[in-house]
């Protein structure tokens, strides 16, 4: 970048967006509330069952849902004002955390009478509404930014307020579940979901893109698949992100880590959980005042193998601190994975189809979190955990490899404002 685009660049440019403000707001709360959440369900289901497989059974019973209402999800936020949408699907969280909390209570007996079978559903209630706001939420960001331009800017701010979330939130939860109980720790979930709430319904509704081929919803369905598959830059990235997050992925079993390898207890696992969100964030600011353009594709695909190189070491450490240290590491790459590829989706997409472009992206890589979750507890209840997390980086290294030489447009990829999409 030239001395004069660096002073043109204004990393706070799209702060000083009213709207944007309230929405960042917003996914802070909700991102906050969420990451408190998965901590203590997954230490609570560990407590109760000490099995691998259960904790991995967690991300099954969200993924199931969310890949069943995905494409659905997509269409009705082409056709249905994002805003609403967003709204109901809030409600419909803050109404999981409240029984969440509700089972904690010592008048519920529920847990007690039925085990864990009543977390699994409310999880799974709650798969159905993530894949709903997903869609909603991805589409209805750029609606609050009139001038492309900022896209990056507000992708990166939008990304690190969702790392900065992450960064407390599990050490949060882990904090309060150790040092009080979980009761308050599920009260906080719900208390922050309601705000969530609340900024989001501060925002004013916008009107839908204008859709410059009106079609039925197979016929619309059918458009967002075939664009997707049928743009090679597209689904390269994607594709590429879900196999590195299906293969990659050790959060899941992080209780176990925290509970029999390094030997810390909750309030330990709260900062494991942490631990990747404070490298995103750090990585997502520095790239808010030095945004990557130039050679997007190849640094991506580096990127991405420092992802699968972290987690290999991550898998085999037996020191807190070296752990600690791999998962930030980790957060950073794939950090600037994340904001290469969202910028990537949201510049190369047409507005009206945001929507349905986002649910496939769902699928291929939002819900591989959860998938990856399942696959991380089966093997480690057939290996073991460190066999699984070491197989599962070496498994995203050989992704990387093949990407890298059958990817051709994705390697080159340039995101310089002056580079037209191929």
């Amino acid at each position: 970048m030239s001395n004069k685009s660096a002073r043109r660049h204004d990393p706070y440019a799209v702060l000083r967006l009213p709207e944007f403000r309230l929405y960042i707001s917003a996914r802070l709360c909700i991102t906050l509330a969420m990451q408190i959440q998965a901590v203590i369900v997954g230490w609570q289901i560990y407590d109760i069952t000490k099995d691998a497989l259960s904790l991995g059974l967690i991300g099954l019973a969200e993924a199931i849902p969310s890949i069943f209402v995905s494409l659905y999800a997509g269409y009705v936020a082409d056709t249905v004002p994002r805003k609403k949408i967003i709204v109901v699907v809030m409600a419909v969280l803050l109404l999981c955390s409240l029984a969440l909390l509700f089972f904690t209570l010592d008048i519920s007996n529920v847990l007690m009478r039925y085990g864990v079978v009543p977390i699994y559903l409310i999880i799974f209630l709650s798969g159905i509404a993530r894949g709903f706001m997903g869609p909603a939420v991805f589409s209805f960001m750029p609606q609050l930014v009139a001038n492309k331009q900022l896209y990056s800017n507000a992708i990166t701010w939008s990304s690190t307020t969702w790392q900065a979330a992450s960064l407390v939130g599990p050490a949060i939860g882990g904090l309060v579940y150790g040092f009080y109980n979980i009761t308050a720790a599920y009260a906080l979930d719900a208390l922050l979901v309601l705000l969530a709430f609340t900024f989001f319904a501060m925002i004013r509704s916008k009107p839908l893109p204008e859709n410059i081929n009106p079609q039925n919803m197979k016929e619309s369905l059918r458009t967002g698949i075939k664009f997707v598959f049928g743009n090679q830059l597209i689904l390269n990235a994607i594709s590429l992100d879900m196999f590195a997050v299906l293969f990659g992925g050790a959060v899941a079993l992080l209780p176990i880590y925290a509970s029999d390898i390094l030997l810390i207890g909750p309030q330990g696992l709260g900062f494991l959980r942490a631990a990747p969100a404070v490298g995103s964030v750090i990585m997502a600011v520095w790239m808010a005042y030095h945004p990557i353009t130039v050679k997007a594709g190849k640094i991506m695909l580096w990127c991405v193998a420092g992802f699968g190189v972290s987690l290999i070491l991550f898998g085999l450490s037996t020191s807190f601190w070296v752990s600690l240290v791999l998962l930030i590491l980790s957060g950073a790459f794939d950090s600037i994975s994340v904001i290469i590829r969202s910028t990537l989706l949201h510049t190369f997409t047409p507005e009206y189809m945001k929507g349905r472009v986002s649910s496939v992206n769902s699928i291929f890589v939002g819900s591989s979190n959860e998938i990856g979750a399942f696959r991380a507890g089966l093997m480690a209840k057939l290996m073991g955990a460190v066999p699984s997390v070491v197989l599962g980086g070496v498994i995203t290294l050989a992704v990387v490899g093949i990407t890298a030489l059958k990817a051709d447009k994705l390697r080159k990829l340039d995101l310089s404002p002056d580079t037209e999409a191929a």
